[in-house]
């Protein structure tokens, strides 16, 4: 199993917000994990313990695109959904769960969002 990264994430509110993320198995070769046949998982709350959600994105809603054997994780959030989020920090972790059912944890960190100041 590997460590899962640790990184902060930044929404801009009002704009359409991609983050592609690759997997890749150890140095030296750091060849892309496949991820055909997974399934990926992504939630943000207020606080670790908080049973509130305040962004889901999964392969079903079309929040997450897995890029199958070049191990490519995308993260996806339309100019609609950010404009209407109303928080503005929030932590998150991201799961990839593999055909046979095991689940691995791939990234974890906190997000922020920059609020809009241009609306229409």
């Amino acid at each position: 199993m590997s460590k899962p990264a640790k990184l902060k994430l930044t929404i801009y509110q009002g704009a359409t917000f991609r983050k592609r993320l690759t997997w890749t198995g150890p140095a030296p070769t750091r060849t892309p994990i496949d991820l055909t046949g997974c399934t990926a998982r992504m939630q943000v709350r207020p606080e670790i313990e908080s049973a509130a959600v305040l962004l889901s994105l999964t392969t079903e809603n079309g929040g997450i695109t897995l890029g199958g054997v070049a191990g490519t994780v995308e993260l996806f959030v339309s100019d609609d959904a950010s404009t209407a989020f109303t928080w503005l920090s929030g932590v998150w972790d991201l799961e990839i769960e593999h055909p046979g059912g095991e689940v691995t944890r791939l990234a974890y960190g906190t997000v922020s969002v920059s609020p809009e100041v241009t609306r229409v």
